[in-house]
């Protein structure tokens, strides 16, 4: 008599599938706004929501006006200098509490915390009579200009990301290396140079990246801080959109958009090429490290 063989029943996890299809849909309705702005920015329509049709206008007429091609220069060039100074004092802070720590360092990272916790509307509220008091009553001229104050006011945050990432860094390397170099009579800055910044190098130009993105994105001190010539791109934009939300606006906000992608890319290609596996980019990023 044969025997049939029976084949086992398959058991569905229906959890497993609805919680996969529920961060799928919340994924989806985060990330939606965005591509719908990419989208829209191909409108040739005198309206960003009114569709009128496929095209480039809003790519040319950013091109061809002054205005926001002089509000994206300025936040290219504040990005980039907010970004030279945060690394480098960003850098320093960071071998010191990994390298040199003390009693002092409890109430440094308190400082630094506080500065990434303390609401942006409060920085700005307290910069802008600083500012003030530097410029005219102190007659300090510089602090009458708007690059300086957008450049110092962008460096403080940043300078506490660029800390973090790089004292993540430096507390996962074991500090036997340079150690070894001063028992062959290497100097402090031969040690430095050759064997610190090397091993913390990924760290400091992912660092300096994020300080870059951070300085993009800066609406809410940006519009307290900021004097007539040196209007950034996210006031530009904050104050356009009171009047219409115009296609070029959609247009300019696709390429910085780009922009700040590929900027993050590069820091986590640095890191990676750094030797740095997902988990310890993660740290990094985080400043948990």
């Amino acid at each position: 008599m044969s025997q049939q063989t029976v084949t086992p029943r398959r058991h569905v996890d229906w959890t497993k599938w609805t919680l996969t299809l529920w961060g799928v849909l919340m994924f989806v309705f985060l990330f939606m706004p965005i591509v719908w702005i990419l989208i829209y920015s191909f409108n040739t329509g005198r309206i960003l929501t009114d569709w009128n049709g496929f095209g480039f206008d809003g790519y040319r007429s950013f091109f061809e006006n002054p205005a926001p091609r002089a509000a994206v220069r300025t936040s290219l060039i504040v990005a980039a200098a907010s970004a030279v100074v945060a690394t480098l004092l960003g850098s320093l802070a960071g071998v010191a509490l990994a390298r040199r720590p003390g009693k002092w360092t409890g109430g440094f990272l308190f400082l630094v915390a506080l500065v990434l916790v303390t609401p942006e509307i409060v920085d700005a509220i307290a910069l802008l009579p600083w500012y003030v008091l530097l410029g005219q009553d102190a007659n300090i001229v510089a602090f009458n200009n708007g690059y300086v104050r957008l450049i110092v006011s962008h460096s403080v945050f940043s300078t506490a990301v660029v800390t973090l990432i790089v004292r993540a860094r430096l507390s996962g390397i074991d500090e036997s290396l340079e150690e070894a170099a001063g028992d062959l009579y290497a100097t402090p800055t031969k040690r430095f140079t050759q064997i610190t910044l090397p091993l913390m190098l990924p760290a400091v130009l992912a660092g300096g990246l994020l300080a870059f993105t951070l300085s993009l994105d800066n609406t809410v001190i940006s519009s307290f801080v900021f004097v007539q010539g040196s209007t950034p791109w996210p006031v530009y934009v904050f104050s356009s959109v009171k009047a219409s939300l115009r296609p070029e606006i959609a247009s300019i906000s696709t390429l910085m958009f780009v922009l700040t992608v590929v900027a993050i890319g590069l820091v986590g290609l640095v890191l990676r090429r750094g030797g740095d596996s997902s988990s310890d980019i993660a740290a990094t990023m985080t400043g948990t490290g």
